[in-house]
């Protein structure tokens, strides 16, 4: 503030030459003026006094040339008016020091001039280099605001390239799945009324969210049942993640399905994504279900009921919204009797379950998934085979197929590599032997072993009257838990109504 009042006061307007040389002539004539009403009270020298007064204000304020022209007047003045009639010398005298003092206010005027100057440029030059300073502070706030949004954009970008990132591993994932999987085959083969069924449920299950639980034997086609649920449902754009519960060891199981931490145990160098959070938005497929072990499903348990978990190492919960189609060969009923699974993780995979039948009870269907097979292996192999020997498919539709549609799939298979004509042909003996082994071996003593326990059940039903539980029921006198039984009399086909006696 001060600095800027300096260089007003510095730059304030000069005098006009006129306005100078009136304030000259002025101050001259107000010293003489006052010089002579001193003299009444006989103050000889105070025109000396007032003379020196008018010239040094002239110097000062006017400027130099209003300064010599007070000397002039005032040396007139006083010579012409107040003391004509001192000699000579007094004359000389008092002009060379009126001379003398005019030099002197002439000097300091400059000096004052010169000084102002060099305080104006000087301050001049301060307010500029203030102005460039406060130009400089701007700027580099301005600056500093960029570059703090510059590195807020960055973050944000950041953060959606790291998602982003994580949604194209996610994709990825189920990509290099779909893609490696060994599927049995890409579209669902057959007319029989027992698939009909299946995909009935199929259609009606797949718009929905609910947990479906395929069951059904080995070789069935589960896993084509289940993306077609996903097919079919609003989450077909996302991922449709397979998972086999009964491949993973059980020490990376948890890892497996949900991920873990960087050094969350020895070999985790990275974080890594887990089956569920590849999932998120779509569906995963748990096959084998029942070979999860007992602490992971009650971690299932735990996403089925809350929708959450934590990666291995972590402790971040990590929300996530997927649909989960659960499979198994296996009894669950008998399993959660034995102890083996958790009822209450059934109850919450059982909320819509689907039976897929086995290939021996939709023989119908053997021919067209025949017809399938030989096309796309001899596709494969170059070879034109354009029909199967009439032998070969009776003894395709008269086999029981244990190994279901995974079985009729590799054999057609093997068939199509040795064939050498174009009728196909399959060898008896690929179908005779372990049928015949089963027949001659095994299935007599498991059938007496079954007829055994359907004779024990009905004796005990009998007595109980058709009741199960209670003290008085089949159960207890057979001492079986409930739910052992029923699966038994379920496997067994028994009917208990016939039991009740009115």
């Amino acid at each position: 503030m001060s600095d800027q009042f300096i260089a007003n006061w510095l730059a304030r307007p000069k005098p006009r030459r006129a306005l100078g040389y009136l304030l000259s002539v002025a101050s001259v004539g107000l010293a003489f003026l006052a010089a002579r009403i001193f003299l009444h009270y006989h103050l000889p020298l105070a025109i000396m006094s007032f003379s020196f007064c008018a010239i040094a204000i002239s110097f000062w304020y006017a400027g130099i040339g209003p300064g010599v022209l007070a000397l002039v007047l005032a040396v007139l003045t006083r010579t012409l008016l107040f003391q004509p009639e001192v000699d000579w010398i007094s004359r000389i005298t008092y002009d060379f020091v009126f001379g003398l003092f005019s030099f002197f206010m002439l000097q300091a005027t400059r000096a004052k001039n010169e000084l102002e100057s060099r305080v104006a440029k000087r301050t001049a030059a301060l307010t500029k280099a203030n102005e460039e300073l406060h130009q400089e502070i701007s700027d580099r706030k301005r600056a500093e605001e960029a570059l703090q949004e510059n590195v807020a954009a960055l973050k944000n970008a950041f953060e959606e390239i790291q998602i982003l990132k994580d949604q194209l591993y996610k994709e990825n994932l189920a990509l290099r799945e779909e893609i490696d999987v060994n599927r049995m085959f890409e579209e669902i083969v057959g007319s029989s009324p027992a698939l009909q069924v299946v995909l009935s449920r199929v259609a009606r299950v797949a718009p929905t969210d609910s947990t479906v639980l395929i069951t059904g034997e080995t070789g069935t086609g589960k896993e084509l049942i289940a993306r077609a649920i996903h097919k079919r449902s609003q989450r077909a754009s996302r991922a449709f993640v397979s998972v086999n519960c009964a491949a993973i060891p059980r020490d990376l199981i948890a890892s497996e399905l949900f991920g873990h931490e960087r050094g969350a145990f020895t070999g985790a160098t990275q974080r890594r994504l887990g089956r569920f959070e590849s999932a998120d938005g779509g569906t995963i497929f748990l096959d084998e279900i029942g070979e999860l072990p007992a602490e992971m499903q009650i971690a299932l348990l735990r996403v089925l009921q809350e929708r959450e978990f934590q990666r291995v190492g972590g402790n971040e919960s990590i929300k996530v919204d997927v649909r989960v189609v659960a499979a198994t060969n296996r009894d669950l009923q008998a399993a959660i009797a034995d102890g083996r699974f958790r009822d209450d993780l059934f109850y919450r995979l059982d909320v819509f379950p689907i039976e897929v039948p086995p290939l021996r009870d939709r023989k119908e269907d053997i021919p067209l998934l025949v017809e399938y097979f030989v096309d796309r292996y001899a596709s494969q192999a170059g070879k034109k085979i354009t029909g199967i020997s009439k032998r070969s498919m009776e003894l395709l539709q008269t086999y029981r197929w244990p190994g279901n549609i995974r079985e009729l799939q590799n054999v057609i298979e093997r068939s199509v590599i040795i064939s050498d004509s174009e009728s196909l042909c399959v060898d008896e003996s690929w179908l005779a032997g372990p049928s015949a082994m089963t027949s001659s071996a095994i299935n007599p003593f498991s059938e007496k072993l079954a007829a055994q326990e359907r004779e024990m059940i009905e004796s005990a039903l009998a007595e109980s009257n058709g009741r199960v539980s209670g003290s008085r029921g089949a159960a207890a006198k057979l001492g079986i838990p409930q739910s052992t039984l029923d699966s038994k009399i379920k496997a067994l086909k028994i009917n208990k109504q016939r039991f009740r006696r009115a």
